[in-house]
């Protein structure tokens, strides 16, 4: 276990060397390993990508994101302005089934989305769409993955194909369990991007709705 203080200067470190953040910007707390980051962006990306770099770390379990979102730029953009390009980019993107999705914009540039997906991996692609659009402060996923029931051998052995695939040197060092519709990933890799590969694995298999991912970075 890593100590409060460890985990800080991990996360620090971290903000430093992620090219998408504005590490100068944002403060770090660390208590009882809870990790509270505060300060000021200018975009829901921005917030979002702090949240992605502290959960890279490894030891992280629980974050309070109080970053406040201040944009730079002059409002121009209505919420009307927002939706109309919200769905353009839900359009132009071919990864998501566009036509399954609603979008609702209200409260100057707070986007919901609902509607239905076959896989958690769609669910993501929607929401990464649009979450760097002007005007857009935050987005509320509630998009549900509607996949067929499928039994559980069935779903382990299609995660381990793609596992195989994907990162063949780590599917020996995973174990892939199946609770109904969620999967439990266990083991160890060797890196956050090995890592991000086997979720992804996870989240791209159709009849999986939730992904509990227990990897440990590092052996």
């Amino acid at each position: 276990m890593k100590t409060d203080s460890e985990l800080k200067s991990d996360v620090m470190r971290e903000l430093a060397w992620d090219s998408n953040i504005d590490d100068t910007v944002i403060g770090v707390a660390v208590h009882h390993g809870v990790v509270t980051v505060t300060g000021t962006v200018s975009c829901w990306a921005e917030k979002h990508a702090v949240e992605e770099a502290v959960y890279r770390i490894a030891g992280v379990r629980d974050l309070a994101n109080d970053v406040e979102i201040k944009p730079s730029w002059s409002p121009k953009l209505n919420d009307t302005d927002i939706a109309e390009a919200v769905r353009r980019a839900l359009t132009w993107n071919r990864f998501v089934p566009d036509q399954q999705i609603r979008s609702t914009v209200a409260d100057s540039g707070t986007v919901t989305l609902t509607g239905t997906v076959r896989t958690l991996a769609e669910r993501d692609e929607a929401e990464h769409a649009i979450r760097t659009l002007d005007g857009v402060r935050y987005v509320v996923n509630r998009i549900a993955v509607d996949a067929p029931t499928v039994a559980p051998d069935s779903l382990r052995a299609t995660i381990a194909a793609a596992l195989a695939r994907r990162a063949s040197r780590e599917a020996t060092h995973v174990d892939v369990a199946v609770d109904g519709d969620t999967v439990v990933l266990t083991g160890s890799v060797d890196s956050w991007i090995e890592r991000r590969a086997v979720v992804g694995a996870a989240r791209g298999t159709a009849g999986v709705r939730r992904v509990d991912d227990r990897l440990q970075i590092g052996r």
